[in-house]
């Protein structure tokens, strides 16, 4: 029988600030950009200390490899980064060179796009060899990832619902994407970038369902959280360089909001799994400074990081993977 193992992906993050050149460039492909631009990654990181989502993607694969052995499958489980160390290709030589013959990999971002998810899966079929795969690449209305979000917004949602005196709406985020990636060829939205155009574009006609798939987690999430009396969306993080970015933004929404007499609100990323610098900064220091000089108190549930119930998620699909790899015969 085959040997096989799991890979879990992430994006990656530099350990210091000093590193954060070199670490953009990997972003980016290898192209310049501005200074101006680093320097403000940069500080950011700074104001942060540093990311800790290696750390936390390493803590969930040693818990996802539990999960794996309680249900009987013991399989070691590597985790790889696409932008940093440890590398998608340092890594796959390595399970190689272990003698690892197929793989159930898991993106540790749970909607496809093929700019996100698409290139993790290009950087491990680059160096997969003689190494089968079976990649999942689209996993956001998972149950279980479904009800890890829903676990940590119910009690974020009843303590600031109680301490504001009513039930206060929730705002969901997940990462922005530039246009072109949902843009379809056959039916590009109109030169003003129409937002909700670019979100109804399907697959099949050139673009993909990112946005489409990050809402309907959202509406997942808020359908297990009962009493919310209203909830919206919205894309955060959008790049600082290059074309358009899928909106509407956070500011954006916050400022309408603001503008409707809305003075208390929950904000729940449901596109990241941990915590990481869109997550410490993003939200934690750029929004919240945001909303409060538009009068609003924006506070923000617990992160997945090592939650049993994503680790259990994580693990399910990891199973799923590796029996169809068992099934299917090799080429």
């Amino acid at each position: 029988m085959p040997k096989q193992a799991v890979l879990l992906l992430a994006h990656g993050t530099p350990e210091t600030v000093e590193q954060i050149p070199e670490y953009l460039r990997n972003v980016v492909g290898g192209r310049s950009l501005p200074s101006a631009v680093v320097e403000e990654i940069q500080r950011r990181y700074s104001l942060i200390g540093r990311s800790p989502l290696t750390e936390i993607t390493l803590e969930q694969g040693r818990l996802v490899e539990v999960e794996l052995a309680a249900g009987g499958r013991s399989v070691p489980v590597y985790v790889a980064m696409r932008n940093w160390r440890p590398y998608i290709s340092d890594v796959v030589r390595r399970m190689r060179a272990g003698g690892i013959q197929e793989a159930a990999v898991v993106c540790m971002a749970p909607h496809n796009s093929r700019t996100s998810v698409g290139l993790y899966r290009s950087a491990v079929e680059a160096e997969a060899a003689g190494l089968r795969i079976d990649f999942t690449e689209d996993w956001g209305r998972h149950p279980l990832l479904v009800e890890a979000f829903a676990e940590r917004l119910r009690p974020a949602f009843a303590s600031l619902s109680a301490e504001a005196g009513h039930a206060v709406p929730v705002l969901f985020t997940a990462h922005s994407v530039p246009c072109r990636t949902i843009q379809s060829a056959a039916a590009s939205p109109a030169s003003d970038q129409d937002q909700d155009a670019q979100a109804r574009l399907l697959p099949g006609a050139g673009g993909d369902a990112y946005a489409q798939e990050a809402k309907r987690t959202a509406a997942l999430v808020a359908g297990r959280v009962p009493g919310i009396p209203q909830w919206f969306f919205a894309f955060q993080s959008q790049g600082m360089s290059g074309g358009p970015w899928i909106g509407p933004t956070v500011e954006e929404t916050l400022g309408a909001l603001a503008a409707e007499g809305l003075r208390t609100l929950l904000l729940q990323p449901v596109g990241f799994l941990c915590d990481h610098v869109e997550i410490l900064y993003d939200v934690d220091i750029l929004f919240r400074g945001y909303a409060a000089q538009l009068g609003i108190r924006l506070e923000r549930p617990e992160s997945l990081n090592a939650s049993p119930t994503l680790a259990k998620a994580v693990a399910l699909l990891a199973r799923q993977g590796l029996v169809r790899l068992r099934d299917s015969p090799a080429d």
